[in-house]
C-alpha cells in the first residue's frame, strides 16, 4: 500500500512541473503582449517629455548641476572686498550652462533691450538688475520653474568648476577661457565661443558681466554664514561678477567683485540663470 502510495505522488510530480512551465509562459506571453500595447503609449509619452523640454529650453537655456561642496571663498592676491578668504559650504543647485541670449529675452518679454543689435545667440545686456527680476518672474510663470540669479558663493563656486583654486572660470590662463581687452565699440561675442570649465560651463569669465543675487557691501565676507549664506543687509548696490569683453583680465578673475545700482543699465552686463 505504501508503495502504491508513492508511485501515486510520484506520477503527479510530472504533471506539476508541466503545470508551472505553461503558468511561466502564459505570464510571459501576457508580458509581453502588454509591453507590445503599451509602448507605442510610452513612446508618444517620451516624445512629448522630449518635446516640452525643447521649447522649455528656448525660453531657459541649457543647465548644468553643480553638486554641492565646501571651498575657500575669496582671494587674498584681490581687492579688499574680496576679503578674508574663507570657507563656504552650498547644497547641490543648477546654473545656466550659458550667459541669457536675446532669443531667450525676446521670447520671454517680447522685447529686445540690448545695445549691441547682434545675433540670437549672443548675451542679452542694457539690462538692469531689476530688469533681470522681471524676467524671471515672467519665465517662472511660463516654465512653472523656480529659476532666480544665483548667489554671489553660488555664482564663485560655479565659476571656479566646483570650487577649485583656478583664478578664471577653468583655466589659469584667461585667453582659453574669456573675451577680454577688446575695443569696446567691437561689442560681445556668441555664447560659448572659449573653452568651457570643469563644469562645462561656459563665459563665466568674460564675455559680459552678469548680475547675482547679492546686496553689495565691500565687507560682506566678513557677515557670511558658512552655509549657502547670501548678503541681503539693506544696501544700495548689487553685485555683479565675472567681467566682460573690454575690460582686462584683472577684472575677469572668478573672485573678483563689482556693483552697480540696481536700475543702472549697460551694453556690458547681462544674467546667468540658476534653480
Amino acid at each position: 500500500m505504501r508503495r502504491f502510495g508513492l508511485l501515486v505522488l510520484l506520477s503527479l510530480v510530472p504533471v506539476s512541473l508541466q503545470a508551472d512551465e505553461m503558468l511561466r509562459d502564459n505570464v510571459e506571453r501576457m508580458n509581453r503582449f502588454i509591453e507590445k500595447v503599451q509602448q507605442p503609449r510610452l513612446e508618444r509619452e517620451r516624445r512629448e517629455r522630449e518635446r516640452r523640454e525643447r521649447e522649455r529650453e528656448l525660453l531657459t537655456g541649457k543647465m548644468v548641476r553643480v553638486p554641492g561642496g565646501c571651498f575657500q571663498m575669496g582671494s587674498n592676491s584681490g581687492g579688499s572686498n574680496e576679503k578674508p578668504v574663507h570657507e563656504v559650504c552650498l547644497d547641490s543647485f543648477e546654473i545656466g550652462k550659458y550667459e541669457v541670449t536675446r532669443s531667450q529675452w525676446q521670447a520671454v518679454m517680447g522685447s529686445n533691450p540690448s545695445k549691441f543689435k547682434k545675433g540670437g545667440s549672443h548675451p542679452v545686456e542694457q539690462v538692469s538688475w531689476e530688469d533681470s527680476q522681471q524676467f524671471i518672474r515672467k519665465l517662472n510663470q511660463k516654465t512653472g520653474g523656480n529659476y532666480r540669479l544665483p548667489t554671489e558663493a553660488e555664482w564663485e563656486y560655479a565659476c571656479r568648476s566646483g570650487g577649485k583654486n583656478e583664478p578664471y572660470s577653468g583655466s589659469n590662463s584667461v585667453d582659453s577661457v574669456g573675451w577680454h581687452g577688446e575695443s569696446w565699440a567691437d561689442g560681445h561675442h556668441a555664447i560659448g565661443g572659449k573653452q568651457a570649465n570643469g563644469l562645462g560651463i561656459y563665459d563665466m569669465s568674460g564675455n559680459v558681466w552678469e548680475w547675482v543675487q547679492d546686496w553689495y557691501d565691500k565687507n560682506a565676507y566678513n557677515q557670511h554664514s558658512r552655509y549657502n549664506p547670501i548678503y541681503t543687509a539693506s544696501a544700495s548696490l548689487w553685485v555683479n561678477r565675472g567681467g566682460s569683453w573690454g575690460y582686462d583680465a584683472n577684472s575677469l578673475r572668478c573672485a573678483g567683485r563689482s556693483s552697480l545700482w540696481p536700475g543702472d543699465r549697460y551694453g556690458s552686463i547681462g544674467l546667468r540663470l540658476a534653480r
